[in-house]
């Protein structure tokens, strides 16, 4: 819901400019140009800084694909980033990514020899005939 009031705005924003400057005033390219400045504005800081805020903090919707071959454990938010716990069968290795703002930065730690689906099986004793 935030996330289309965010967008609700930046929209009446850039129609307002151009409306205002354009219609009323007849001053077209100054418009123009005042217009596509809020709208990549608009789109550069909901993109770089308030994406994964609406998310965590006011329910917002963000989706994320798994890489194919790795089956997904779990995940968590680290101040306002998520990390993404996923397993990969073939190598063995557990996979934390980090999805920071923007995507510039991206942590990823990589745990070797790692099977969290059950590799701790017990050895049954042999059994007995009496």
């Amino acid at each position: 819901m935030v996330t289309y009031l965010y967008w609700f705005i930046i929209l009446a924003l850039a129609c307002g400019a151009l409306f205002g400057i354009g219609a009323r005033l007849g001053r077209w390219q100054l418009a123009v140009i005042l217009a596509a400045v809020i709208a990549v504005v608009g789109a550069m800081t909901y993109y770089f800084w308030l994406q994964q805020i609406f998310v965590k903090r006011y329910g917002g919707v963000m989706s994320i694909t798994i890489p194919q071959g790795l089956q997904h454990i779990g995940s968590t938010w680290k101040d306002d980033n998520l990390w993404i716990e996923d397993y990969n069968p073939e190598t063995n290795e557990c996979i934390f990514r980090e999805y920071s703002r923007g995507d510039l930065l991206q942590g990823r730690v990589v745990l070797k020899n790692c099977n969290p689906l059950g590799a701790s099986r017990s050895v049954s004793a042999p059994a007995t005939n009496e």
